[in-house]
């Protein structure tokens, strides 16, 4: 390596080394709030600095951790599974056919125990052998059907 080569590559270095101590976007675009209280952000992508895909991120509400499940449509979105953030229509729509289901899943329920009283019993079964299949040899090709 040249003494110029290395010198380029040094500046590089040193150039790196200090742009990251440039402070970078911290705020970002508010696209939604959901029915939980979550905040969603997002950095758009910026081809021209090298910034293919955009920063997406949310804020829990106080006293709520990151643990807590958020709504599908909000997930696909921090997920780029989707590009634009989901409507109040759309994330309601979906709501009420849960709340739905949920209310058809319980009727359905009820019946059952009417008709027959009580949960069905599962049929205890002990350990199985493994299967044996006549295609199948065991092993010595001359002796194919002797298992």
């Amino acid at each position: 390596m040249s003494n110029g080569e290395y010198r380029s590559v040094v500046r590089i270095l040193l150039r790196n080394f200090i742009n990251s101590f440039k402070p970078r976007q911290l705020r970002g675009n508010p696209m939604g709030e959901d029915y939980i209280g979550n905040k969603y952000y997002e950095i758009p992508a910026d081809p021209s600095s090298g910034k293919r895909k955009p920063s997406r991120w949310y804020d829990p509400p106080k006293n709520l951790d990151f643990q807590d499940p958020i709504p599908a449509e909000w997930e696909a979105w921090l997920r780029l599974r989707r590009t634009e953030p989901p409507t109040e229509e759309e994330i309601a729509k979906n709501l009420a056919i849960a709340e739905m289901k949920k209310v058809n899943a319980a009727k359905l329920e009820a019946e059952r125990l009417l008709e027959q009283g009580s949960l069905p019993s599962q049929v205890e079964r002990g350990p199985q052998p493994f299967p044996k299949y006549p295609e199948f040899h065991g092993g010595d090709p001359e002796n194919k059907y002797k298992v």
